[in-house]
């Protein structure tokens, strides 16, 4: 049986554990991040396998801070355009309708200079760093309390 949820879509809590999941996107809510300028629409979470996809969308000049990618992160690119800011890709841009993925491990600042629209896959959330010491997940959560020191 499936852990997968997509949130804010009650409706599927009833289905068939084995059933599809069909998911209207333009009928879920942006989420706000801590970050000014990126909101998400969250698709597909699974806890206790890490995985994630989301519908990410940046403000022109939006700034998604130093974060490393702990397993496999995909992203495609729909409109606009992300740049990484810092590390060992710096400058490296990927356009609309252009596909990037980085290893396990990879750790970067993104920015998005005239905005941008992008499918976000994860098969565990991003880790970011913060000059206090302090690392955590993407809401604010300290990293450790929820993926353990084993990740």
């Amino acid at each position: 049986m499936t852990t997968a949820v997509t949130p804010h879509v009650a409706e599927h809590a009833s289905l068939n554990p084995l059933a599809s999941r069909l998911v209207d996107v333009d009928a879920l809510p942006w989420q706000t991040t801590r970050f000014e300028g990126i909101v998400y629409k969250p698709l597909i979470f699974d806890r206790a396998s890490g995985l994630a996809t989301s519908l990410m969308r940046m403000e022109p000049g939006a700034v998604l801070p130093d974060h490393e990618h702990v397993m496999i992160e995909q992203t495609w690119v729909l409109e606009g355009h992300l740049v990484d800011q810092t590390g060992p890709d710096v400058g490296i841009e990927c356009k609309a309708g252009q596909f990037i993925w980085r290893p396990a491990g990879s750790r970067h600042s993104a920015w998005s200079p005239k905005g941008g629209l992008f499918l976000a896959m994860f098969q565990i959330p991003n880790k970011f760093f913060f000059k206090d010491g302090q690392v955590t997940d993407m809401g604010g959560v300290d990293w450790e309390s929820i993926w353990g020191k084993s990740v």
